[in-house]
This record gives structure tokens, C-alpha cells and sequence, in this order.
């Protein structure tokens, strides 16, 4: 993939900015197994201490969600319900706690490797990164992925062509609903259309 890397810069920009420009962009893991990629089609915006759906949620720091307290355009990995891994891009300067959770990709690349990983040797190729935690399993990301450089590592996030508004739709995350609140906030962004979106179909514009 000839694409460059979306620059450091990119990801300071406001968290739902980056949340919505990163649909369409491609997600490239280079790993000791081969090469996987797949189209970014699916995301959830969490956004610091203020916001009680957020793992920084007032304000809270431990050796988890650590790495969302520093650079941007790195990846904050973490483990969930004792057999998945979810992967966020960090936004935001130092200090500022908020991220973007990718939640589905349609594959590219390596979708035989994604095949293997998933156990899915046959059926549509959507179902494969439909979701936050198979997303992870068919890129073979892991908590040892957590804290690496989007930027310039082998788990980095390519640039592409803006999805244009009417392909775009936002609805209320999914999963949060003891953020209070904070669960209705339509913070997830979906590509209208693509097989590989989790959850609920039903998007408002």
C-alpha cells in the first residue's frame, strides 16, 4: 500500500473530527505472520474525564488506560471480558485523555491470514472484523501492541479519500448504557451501506 501514515498532527485535531475522518482510512498491521489491512467502516468517540462511557472518565489514571494520557496517534489497547482485545487511536495532547475505538474494517489485505485467526475458513469476508474484538483478532493485535506509533510502526493507519457526507451516519455508542447521559450521545460513526458494521443498523443522518 503506497499511502503515507495520517501525520501526528492529524490526530489533534477535535476527538469527533478524528472519529468521523477516520472512516475510510485503512488500517495496516505488518506482523511477524504477514501483512493484514482493512478498511476503516466503523468508530466510537470517548472523550475524557467529562464523559462516563470513557475509560479516563473523571479523570482516572492507572497502568490500563495509561497511554491515553499521552502522545496522540498512538494505540491504546486493552482486554475485555477475558477473551478479547478493543484497539483506540489516542487523540489529543499530552495529558488529554480521549480516543477513537475502531469497531469494524472491511478487509483488504492478509484475508486468508484474517481467515486462519478467526477460524473462518469459508462465508463473506465482512463477517471477519465485524466487531471490536474480531477486528483485533484478525489483525492479530494484542495487548503487546498496546502504546505503539500509528505514526510510523508496524500497526499505523494510512491515509485516503474523505467519505462524503451522505455515506455518513452517527448514533449513540454501543454497550455504554452506564454512562447515564453520556449514553445517548450519538459519538459513533458508521459508513451507511457496508456489510461490516456491528450492531444496530438502524443510523440517523
Amino acid at each position: 500500500m503506497s499511502a503515507a501514515a495520517l501525520p501526528r498532527r492529524w490526530y489533534l485535531q477535535p476527538t469527533l473530527a478524528v472519529a468521523r475522518g477516520l472512516l475510510g482510512k485503512t488500517l495496516v498491521h505488518d506482523h511477524a505472520d504477514g501483512r493484514t489491512a482493512g478498511r476503516i467502516v466503523e468508530v466510537e468517540a470517548y472523550r475524557g474525564p467529562a464523559d462516563r462511557a470513557a475509560h479516563s472518565s473523571g479523570g482516572r489514571r492507572t497502568p490500563r488506560n495509561e497511554v491515553m494520557y499521552g502522545p496522540a496517534g498512538h494505540a491504546y489497547v486493552y482486554f475485555i471480558y477475558g477473551m478479547y482485545f478493543c484497539m483506540n487511536a489516542v487523540c489529543q495532547r499530552v495529558g488529554v485523555p480521549e480516543a477513537v475505538l475502531l469497531r469494524a474494517l472491511e478487509p483488504l489485505e492478509g484475508i486468508e491470514l484474517m481467515r486462519r485467526r478467526r477460524g473462518l475458513p469459508d462465508g463473506p469476508e465482512w463477517r471477519l472484523c465485524r466487531g471490536p474484538g474480531v477486528l483485533c483478532r484478525a489483525l492479530g493485535i494484542t495487548r503487546a501492541d498496546n502504546g505503539a506509533d500509528l505514526v510510523r510502526g508496524a500497526l499505523r493507519i494510512l491515509d485516503a479519500p474523505p467519505v462524503p457526507a451522505a455515506r455518513v451516519a452517527r448514533t449513540a455508542r454501543i454497550g455504554v448504557a452506564y454512562a447515564g447521559a453520556d449514553a445517548a450521545r450519538p459519538w459513533r460513526f458508521v459508513i451507511r451501506g457496508s456489510p461490516a458494521v456491528s450492531g444496530r443498523r438502524v443510523v440517523s443522518a
